[in-house]
């Protein structure tokens, strides 16, 4: 606890000593060891989906707490494999992102069609592996912001994936047909038994205003993680929020004032809190980004955002960049922090 403390720094009281009262610890469903039998069973999910869900929560140091570390390495092509590996030219090698999952104690490994098909015989007995079915590639010129699919569900079956993901911009032109491609592609991964993961993503240029970025609002975030529960998500990605009020503020959409005055407040694990809540109440788990790579402060920010999701009631972090874009033991030693902030049993719900 003490490591956990001196890197969150000034903000370790409020962090550690917050209640939230809008939307209450007891009216959510936490993550914990039991969360398949407790939360999952419900469900129409067949059995397999139910056992890959719980391979997940089985798989590297955090197994057997309910709680999950994934490493996300589909940069190559959403910012480029030049701006992700240089860095670190040795994650050119998917082995070498594989072997980083392993040895960094990561429940699982998230990666492209290619990357995972090039070491699938090695490593799919080994960490589970989620196959990211869709993906934003830059090389188009002049830059265009879809969501084109990569790969088909059954691929992700074939090389022995327990599960598959896939992004939706949501707020875009192009949200419509990207809900519907991956409405069906998460039926199908269902009924194949496999666990699905929703990069929530929104992406507007009227969400950036002057004076905030409301991609990060937690009420427009909070939209976007009920949608992707709606698609039967079982595990929705989504950005830390930063800000709020984005329906009212860009003055447009639907909501009620109880969520600005009842529901959340200024302080970052009431705004994560509200989008657990957003999550059916938790029963699709929130797991919280990383965000990229700024170097000496990683890991600090990294335990920031494991400590906020935590207590908010999230059930995890996905860090790809502030791991991979360092050598292999800082990398190791970050995920690691991540992890021990979910093993301290004195973090609670807030």
């Amino acid at each position: 606890m003490s490591d956990i403390i001196s890197r969150l720094g000034d903000e370790a009281d409020d962090l550690l000593g917050h209640v939230c009262r809008g939307v209450p610890a007891d009216t959510i469903h936490p993550p914990g060891p039991d969360f398949v039998d407790r939360v999952m069973a419900q469900s129409d999910r067949r059995p397999h989906v139910l056992r890959n869900m719980q391979a997940l929560f089985d798989h590297g140091r955090l197994g057997g707490t309910g709680y999950l570390s994934i490493l996300p390495v589909d940069q190559g092509i959403e910012h480029s494999a030049g701006a992700s590996f240089a860095p670190n030219p040795r994650y050119f090698d998917p082995a070498n992102i594989v072997e980083l999952a392993l040895e960094g104690g990561c429940n699982a490994v998230a990666s492209t069609l290619g990357g995972l098909a090039s070491v699938a015989r090695r490593y799919a007995h080994r960490i589970p592996m989620i196959l990211k079915l869709n993906h934003n590639e830059t090389l188009s010129y002049p830059a265009i912001y879809d969501q084109t699919p990569f790969a088909q569900v059954e691929q992700a079956f074939e090389m022995g994936c327990v599960a598959v993901g896939a992004t939706i911009y949501f707020g875009s032109h192009e949200s419509r047909r990207q809900i519907q491609e991956i409405s069906e592609a998460f039926e199908r991964a269902h009924e194949l038994g496999l666990v699905t993961v929703l990069w929530a993503y929104l992406r507007n240029p009227a969400f950036k205003q002057e004076d905030a970025d409301y991609h990060v609002a937690a009420d427009l975030t909070g939209q976007a993680n009920h949608m992707a529960a709606t698609l039967k998500a079982d595990i929705v990605k989504q950005k830390l929020p930063e800000t709020n009020a984005g329906y009212r503020d860009i003055g447009f959409g639907h909501t009620h004032p109880r969520v600005y005055s009842d529901l959340t407040s200024d302080h970052p694990i009431d705004l994560a809190r509200y989008q657990v809540a957003s999550c059916y109440l938790g029963r699709a788990g929130l797991i919280n980004s990383g965000g990229g790579s700024k170097g000496a402060s990683d890991i600090g920010e990294a335990v920031r955002t494991a400590v906020i999701n935590k207590r908010a009631g999230g059930m995890g972090l996905i860090s790809g960049r502030k791991a991979f874009q360092k050598p292999t033991d800082e990398g190791i030693a970050l995920l690691n922090a991540i992890q021990d902030v979910y093993l301290d049993e004195t973090i609670t719900l807030a």
